[in-house]
């Protein structure tokens, strides 16, 4: 579950991305795909562990535990 430095960053980002944009949704200033929160969610979660799967320094983190 957890990553390295890197990807713990990343994922990091892409939550408060999703939250601003979500956000922003809500506000009613910027709605273009109208993308539910769900969805979002379960985009960043794939993507963060699809890149884990491919970092090196996440591999080394697991072998080491």
């Amino acid at each position: 579950m957890f990553g390295c430095k890197k990807c713990s960053m990343i994922t990091a980002l892409l939550f408060l991305v999703l939250g601003v944009l979500l956000l922003l949704r809500d506000l009613g200033v910027w709605d273009p795909w109208n993308v539910q929160w769900a969805t979002g969610l379960f985009l960043i979660l794939g993507v963060t562990g699809i890149a884990k799967t491919k970092c090196p320094d996440c591999q080394a983190l697991k072998k080491s535990k």
